[in-house]
């Protein structure tokens, strides 16, 4: 048997949380990263209200906030004309949800709950790849190049291609046909540009947008390009590369062909997610993070999930410990009986964000019609996101109304 209560696989950011919460509830908790060391790559990140509350009660709101930016609105524009077409006041939605709404360097982040867990104590060990799981009388063991490892609890946050996830499910990533192309840059090189450094600004276009906001308290400045690629429509193996980039983006607006030079082009992400599963446990195994619920980026939620996921477990942890003994099998089914629900709404509405977000011809204008008609303060398409984290199905807030896209009429 371990040493250890849990065992986390996987030291990105949801792994790192979960790391956390525990250890701060009391546990004994150890990470296997399969890298040499630990870190992140990417670029910048957002993270709501329902994020920021969480790590304000770990104690990290205060050192991310002096990492971050927060932004005073979320704007869209069209990428084709470059018109605004509506904006939610941050400002006011600190008010509304009780946090604030932050951008950061995903590293930054990663970062922060790094120095955190080893504060805490948590047992960090990197060059460990878990190539498989195994359900023991006393909990689970892990199969790695150096043996094996039990412990009561094991918590898989390895990622999309997840080596438990096919123990519960036996579905595969699903492609969007969409890459994202990012690029962060010292914000010198955009001083010249018509770019804003209080905003998070998304262009929404045909199979395309773009996305700006800035970093590292403005020293720094974000890009995101996603595009459709003709390529991975057609099945072609080597797709999203830079010239579908560029033909992507041929017919947008001066703001966004200005940014494209500034993106990476030595690397590019195509977007993947899976669909959404009810079940994320099985025995002491447990799902959390990617491995339970990777999303397309459209809701901006993916290491929001994540960080919530941790908090939830280590809430009915904490609850159970705090009532004289921990019930493992009563934790972790608290867990699946909430977690799972809340993600596949975002999992699909994600889906549905990027549908809307990319509409052509007369379904664009319906989209930009409705948009422009939109009250800055309307946040009842927001407020099941980044309202209180639910710890339980009664408390999980009713979904928003869909408003159906009246196209213009034809003369």
């Amino acid at each position: 048997m371990s040493d250890v209560d849990v065992l986390v696989v996987g030291g990105g950011i949801g792994g790192l949380a979960n790391a956390l919460a525990l250890t701060q509830k009391g546990l004994r908790v150890r990470v296997l990263e399969r890298a040499p060391e630990f870190g992140e790559v990417g670029a910048g990140l957002q993270i709501a209200p329902n994020c920021t509350r969480i790590l304000e009660s770990w104690g990290l709101l205060e050192e991310v906030l002096s990492l971050g930016v927060r932004p005073e609105n979320l704007v869209m524009k069209d990428a084709v004309d470059g018109t605004v077409l509506t904006r939610l006041d941050l400002s006011d939605a600190r008010e509304r949800y009780g946090s604030p709404y932050v951008v950061i360097h995903r590293s930054d982040l990663h970062g922060t709950l790094l120095r955190a867990c080893r504060r805490a104590g948590v047992d960090l060990v990197n060059n460990v790849a878990v190539t498989a799981y195994e359900h023991v009388d006393d909990g689970v063991a892990v199969v790695h190049q150096g043996g094996r490892e039990v412990a009561p609890v094991v918590l898989a946050a390895d990622g999309l291609y997840s080596v438990a996830r096919p123990l519960i499910s036996d579905d595969e990533p699903v492609s969007s046909a969409y890459v994202a192309y990012r690029g962060a840059i010292p914000a010198e090189q955009v001083a010249s540009m018509d770019v804003s450094m209080s905003d998070v600004v998304v262009y929404v276009g045909p199979h395309c947008h773009f996305v700006q906001y800035p970093l590292r308290q403005g020293e720094m400045f974000n890009q995101v390009a996603v595009f459709r690629s003709p390529k991975a429509l057609a099945g072609q193996e080597d797709w999203g590369t830079p010239d579908e980039l560029d033909a992507a983006f041929t017919d947008t607006c001066d703001q966004v062909r200005a940014g494209l030079p500034l993106m990476w082009r030595d690397r590019w992400w195509r977007m993947f997610d899976r669909e959404p599963i009810m079940n994320w446990v099985q025995g002491r195994l447990a799902l959390t993070g990617d491995a339970a619920h990777p999303p397309l980026q459209y809701l901006a939620q993916g290491a929001v999930m994540a960080i919530e996921d941790a908090w939830v477990l280590s809430e009915h942890v904490g609850a159970q410990l705090a009532a004289g003994g921990l019930d493992w099998d009563a934790a972790l089914a608290a867990y699946n009986a909430v977690r799972p629900e809340h993600c596949r709404r975002v999992l699909t509405t994600a889906r549905a964000w990027g549908e809307l977000w990319h509409l052509t011809d007369g379904p664009r204008e319906a989209r930009n019609e409705l948009l422009r008609h939109r009250d800055v303060h309307d946040y009842s398409f927001v407020d099941w996101l980044y309202g209180p984290t639910a710890l339980t199905p009664d408390q999980e807030p009713p979904m928003f109304t869909p408003q159906p896209l009246e196209q213009p009429a034809r003369t």
